[in-house]
């Protein structure tokens, strides 16, 4: 079993930045964001991969834009990631 999966087939939680989801099962995009941060303040961002574990709510990798931020894993949740269109409105 991979590790990212326990043997009931639950998606573990990440336990820290070097985490990854199967590559074969990763599907890359390109989705400009705004991102919630935890301190309250937004950032504007992209999500650069789409994760679906079987029967599990999608993951991405997302990238804060202007803090040199590192590419991350975590649960899509839209009230933290809004994501913007990608031509003109």
């Amino acid at each position: 079993m991979h590790g990212s999966q326990e043997r009931s087939g639950a998606v573990r939680s990440p336990q820290d930045a070097s985490w990854q989801p199967p590559e074969a099962e990763v599907r890359r995009v390109y989705q400009p964001v705004e991102v919630h941060r935890e301190d309250g303040t937004w950032a504007v961002g992209r999500i650069n991969a789409w994760w679906h574990p079987a029967g599990g709510e999608p993951w991405c990798r997302v990238r804060t834009i202007g803090r040199g931020g590192v590419p991350s894993w975590m649960p899509f949740d839209p009230e933290r990631l809004v994501l913007l269109p990608l031509t003109g409105i």
